[in-house]
């Protein structure tokens, strides 16, 4: 594990795409899970700039979405994969058949779910994960409480991420369910970048890199990933008590 503190967002979300950039150029056909949220909005602003400044050839890139509501795919204003297709996937020029998202509005999740998990196989796994932390600690929608043992799935939803999660729609909206990739999918990638900005995001990175790993902190059981780094900028570094690079 990495911890890679920046003096400021922009800073942050530089060094992420330069990391993304190292890892992925070499590989012939790469695999990136992406997040949605404000965070990583950064990160995607600046490998659009570089992708489009360097003229680099995204076409045998593949994409897989975190997470999604359900009820909700792409044609839902607010939901993951309209932020998606905004922030990275159209100003990419990503072509749809190298876009796999989950469906919150197939008649069975599940089989959404399993139909996300054969691709990640098909393809040999997933390269690069994208993730953010939840204030409660959670990591894509695995909620506190989430069996780390779970590949994608539907997942219920922590009251505190239904009322957070109301930011990114211009009305109310029923939050209860959601589908992700689970903590075993995630552990299976080759590479985890987690990202985490802001003053309120301070409390739970001190206590996600403090507290023993446990379901109840999902973040916590992804720290012992072969490689992970975490990406933060000072304010959300400020209560960390131990060294970077550690």
């Amino acid at each position: 594990m990495q911890i890679i503190v920046e003096e400021s967002y922009k800073s942050m979300s530089e060094k992420c795409v330069n990391d993304l950039l190292e890892f992925i150029l070499p590989l012939e056909n790469p695999v990136i899970c992406a997040a949605s949220g404000d965070t990583p909005k950064g990160m995607y602003k600046e490998l659009i700039s570089q992708v489009h400044e360097k003229q680099i050839d995204v076409s045998n890139w593949h994409f897989i979405g975190l997470d999604e509501w359900a009820g909700m795919n792409g044609n839902d204003e607010g939901s993951c994969r309209y932020h998606l297709n905004n922030d990275l996937f159209y100003p990419l020029q990503i072509a749809g058949d190298k876009i796999i998202f989950f469906d919150g509005r197939a008649k069975d999740l599940q089989t959404d779910c399993d139909r996300v998990e054969d691709y990640i196989s098909l393809m040999g796994g997933i390269d690069v994960a994208i993730v953010g932390l939840g204030m409660n600690g959670h990591v894509g929608m695995n909620e506190p409480g989430t069996d780390p043992e779970l590949f994608s799935h539907i997942a219920d939803i922590d009251t505190m991420t239904q009322l957070v999660g109301q930011k990114y729609f211009k009305n109310e909206q029923q939050l209860s369910k959601g589908l992700t990739l689970g903590l075993a999918s995630l552990q299976k990638a080759a590479f985890i970048m987690l990202l985490a900005s802001g003053t309120k995001k301070a409390g739970i990175i001190k206590k996600m890199l403090e507290a023993e790993a446990s379901p109840q902190l999902p973040a916590t059981l992804l720290l012992n990933h072969k490689k992970i780094d975490i990406y933060l900028e000072k304010e959300a570094a400020s209560l960390i008590t131990r060294n970077e690079n550690e």
